[in-house]
């Protein structure tokens, strides 16, 4: 989700960018940090924007799944071509993420997100007119070029401009903004599903993307990008017009100093010496958010749904609405409970939640039962997901980074989620033809388990911790120091 591809849920709103692009976490200096007053016109206006860009990234990774049922019979589409259509948009989104730090770094997060937005207009659009499958696939390559971009830049967006009171607040909105955007986009599919109108259907968002450009235009770049580029006098003006209350001078301060922080570390470091176990950990969760298979249930569900058993279009794309609804209850559900139960609980319980749902399409294949019990194995992955790696992957991957290789790290993090995405993209549909649901599945099921294994053993509880305990951990080789080592000059980075 990298929700999901980061996307589907792809994985959680709070995706470490590439470098220079770091997003602010407790502790850090953010536009807006001060004050217990109520929200700004701005505050709600940036979070508006940026809950309409999550639901159209949801959207457009969840119309695919709906419109293949139309697109495969009309292009007469191979197997393998299905999968090239499917997963173009993955590819793009990787190149995208790859290159969102230094685009909007050298343009600034405003530009940026103008072009994100005229981009989701342009190429959604296109999509509706499509000669054949090629012209297709290339359009949604670069439809994805345009998600990459938004998965990095919309969450920094809010980071940097939300008050710390509420900026978790607003970035799990996000999250749930963009699994709600695949649900409608099912919901869509199947309103449209009697015309066979996929074009239609792949088209639709263009128009709230007309709507996020209108509102795009209103906003300010954030004054964390103006510290960067030498405007500390631009930064202090807007976060005094932001919020009046706080001391603007000390909060440019305090940006200028997390800035100098990200400076020190390198890529390297991630894989060397006291820092090899937090890089194993970083690209290790991200390969394992996707490579676990929920792209496969996203993109595929209605298609699965069909082959076993349900005939009607339109009733399988519904079946596969109401299952992503119940996706974003468990996002809630996780959102309202993960600060009693804490961070590693929660994950394991929804990587578990997957695990048992695969091992019951293994035997639903196996058996060939009734397709009621496909459903059910779907929706409990689906609930599982989102639950775990769905809600928390990211907010818990930013909790764990050391200052010195944040943003290091969540670029290793979103390209191995994106990368293991694109693998499940490709593979998958000639798998299930070609090996069968049940040992496809029971792929799957290996791999949840070993994620469990993964997660235990290499996840720190970062509940109710400071970063500089968290920093600690990390500075430690994977190990909590004593308290009063944690708060030393050393351990706080």
């Amino acid at each position: 989700m990298l929700r999901r591809g980061g996307g589907s849920g792809c994985g959680g709103p709070v995706r470490s960018p590439p470098k220079g692009v770091a997003l602010m976490t407790r502790g850090s200096a953010t536009p807006g940090s001060g004050g217990e007053g109520s929200l700004s016109r701005l505050n709600i206006l940036i979070a508006v924007t940026a809950a309409i860009v999550g639901l159209i990234y949801g959207y457009d990774l969840g119309s695919i799944a709906s419109a293949l049922l139309f697109v495969v019979p009309d292009f007469d589409l191979s197997t393998f071509m299905t999968s090239v259509v499917t997963s173009a948009v993955v590819l793009g989104q990787l190149v995208g993420a790859f290159f969102a730090g230094r685009i909007s770094n050298a343009i600034g997060r405003k530009r940026t997100m103008v072009l994100v937005a005229l981009g989701y207009a342009a190429f959604a659009g296109l999509q509706g007119l499509a000669p054949n499958e090629w012209f297709l696939a290339v359009v949604r390559f670069l439809l994805g070029l345009v998600i990459g971009l938004s998965i990095v830049v919309a969450p920094a967006y809010i980071a940097e401009s939300a008050p710390i009171r509420v900026r978790g607040s607003m970035l799990v909105t996000f999250q749930i903004a963009t699994t709600s955007g695949i649900a409608i986009a099912y919901f869509v599919g199947a309103a449209l599903a009697a015309t066979e109108s996929w074009r239609l259907i792949l088209s639709l968002s263009a128009i709230p993307a007309l709507i996020v450009l209108f509102l795009v235009v209103r906003l300010p770049d954030t004054a964390r990008w103006l510290m960067m580029n030498g405007q500390r006098d631009e930064a202090i003006d807007l976060l005094r017009r932001v919020n009046p209350d706080m001391d603007s001078e000390r909060e440019a301060d305090l940006i200028e100093r997390d800035l100098a922080h990200e400076e020190k570390g390198s890529f390297s470091e991630l894989f060397q010496g006291r820092f090899r176990k937090a890089g194993i950990f970083v690209v290790g969760l991200g390969f394992l958010v996707q490579i676990t298979g929920i792209n496969a249930i996203v993109y595929y569900s209605p298609t699965i749904i069909k082959q076993v058993g349900v005939t009607s279009s339109t009733g399988a794309i519904v079946i596969t609405g109401f299952i992503q609804v119940a996706g974003v209850i468990a996002e809630i559900a996780a959102f309202l409970v993960v600060d009693r139960w804490g961070r590693r609980p929660t994950l394991l319980s929804g990587i578990a939640t997957m695990a048992v749902a695969n091992l019951l399409l293994v035997f639903a294949y196996a058996l060939e039962a009734p397709a009621v019990f496909t459903m059910i194995g779907i929706l409990l992955f689906t609930v599982g997901f989102n639950f775990g790696y769905g809600s928390l992957v990211w907010v818990y991957a930013s909790e764990s980074f050391p200052v010195r290789l944040r943003t290091q790290g969540g670029s290793a993090m979103l390209t191995s989620d994106l990368l293991a995405n694109f693998i499940v993209g490709v593979v998958f549909l000639n798998a299930l033809g070609t090996l069968g649901g049940s040992f496809t599945f029971g792929i799957f099921l290996v791999l949840s388990i070993f994620a469990i294994g993964f997660v235990y053993i290499l996840a720190p509880e970062t509940k109710g911790r400071q970063l500089e305990e968290i920093r600690g951990y990390w500075y430690n080789g994977g190990r909590w120091p004593q308290e009063s080592e944690a708060r030393s000059p050393t351990a706080s980075g």
